[in-house]
């Protein structure tokens, strides 16, 4: 790893997994790895839920643009680690970092949203199916999903900005993959970085209240599920839910552990594997967790996976990607 002049370099420093030539090439093959078998998942989510006509209720719709950000999501941080480790130069100009770092909370906090909009959605279908189509009809689906893009650019655009308006001066190395928030906070030397602690704790309050709602949702869901008399609606209740509550509590909890626990002046593995655990696994496991748990999007993927005919779309939803 070059270390000479890091403290006068203009960009920053990112130290990765290892300083060993042989780790971070394994570390390059498995990145590399878990990055084509996320992108092909999640592509196979797009291709299928646009092209097959059983695919084309809300539910399917939000899952495709699930599936669009974690594909945007994993390729913000994966591909420059991969090259970082594979060129053993973990240098970054100050531009790419920015642009990084504008991304990735942007589309961070695009996940949260899209998650609540995805919880929304099944307490409507299984709480009011006779008013479902209503309740989620294409146009509200369509500004459901413009608010939760604007939502992660304008969370994107605060966190740059006030976290860009620090002054850096300490040697700008970042113990992380990634130009992370609270390694860069590091850095400072002042008190200038109040403003990034202030949209912090506001798009903290504004998470909690996501979870919130996705807690109030699930609770109504458990109590309708549980008066479903047959064992057979039950079950088919707790297939589309269960998934889609594992996701939102794994990707909340993870990232509420990586960002409120106190950064260390010595980081550790553990560190890094914690930001994996936010930045690598959820886009990875989404589209095993979702195909595995729903037997229309199994058949789907049989179909396209063996050359199987899709039937023409359905207008429900056909107009709304």
């Amino acid at each position: 790893m070059i270390m000479a002049n890091i403290s006068s370099m203009n960009g920053f420093l990112l130290m990765g997994f290892s300083d060993i030539w042989e780790l971070q090439i394994l570390h390059a093959l498995l990145f590399l790895l878990v990055y084509l078998l996320t992108l092909t998942g999640n592509l196979i989510i797009i291709i299928i839920t646009t092209l097959d006509q059983h695919l084309q209720a809300p539910m399917y719709y939000f899952l495709k643009h699930l599936s669009l950000l974690d594909v945007c999501f994993i390729s913000v941080t994966v591909p420059q680690s991969i090259d970082n480790s594979l060129m053993n130069d973990g240098s970054m100009s100050q531009d790419q970092c920015i642009l990084q770092v504008f991304i990735f909370t942007s589309l961070a906090w695009a996940e949260v949203a899209i998650l609540t909009v995805m919880s929304y959605d099944r307490y409507a279908a299984i709480c009011f199916p006779l008013h479902y189509e209503v309740i989620m009809n294409p146009r509200k689906c369509q500004w459901a999903v413009r608010a939760v893009w604007l939502s992660g650019s304008i969370c994107g655009i605060l966190y740059t900005t006030t976290t860009f308006s620090i002054t850096f001066c300490k040697a700008k190395i970042i113990h992380q993959f990634f130009c992370d928030v609270p390694q860069l906070l590091k850095l400072s030397c002042s008190n200038d970085y109040l403003g990034v602690i202030g949209v912090s704790g506001f798009i903290s309050v504004m998470a909690f209240m996501c979870f919130t709602s996705i807690v109030l949702s699930y609770i109504h869901i458990f109590s309708t599920v549980l008066r479903i008399p047959s064992d057979e609606g039950r079950s088919k209740a707790f297939s589309t839910c269960l998934p889609h509550l594992f996701v939102v509590s794994f990707y909340l909890s993870m990232a509420a552990f990586a960002f409120l626990k106190p950064t260390s002046d010595s980081p550790t593995a553990f560190d890094l594997i914690i930001s994996m655990f936010y930045t690598v696994i959820p886009p990875m496991i989404n589209p095993i967790i979702y195909g595995l748990r729903n037997e229309a999007m199994k058949e789907a993927c049989r179909k396209l996976l063996l050359g199987g005919q899709f039937t023409k779309k359905t207008p429900y939803l056909s107009c709304c990607f």
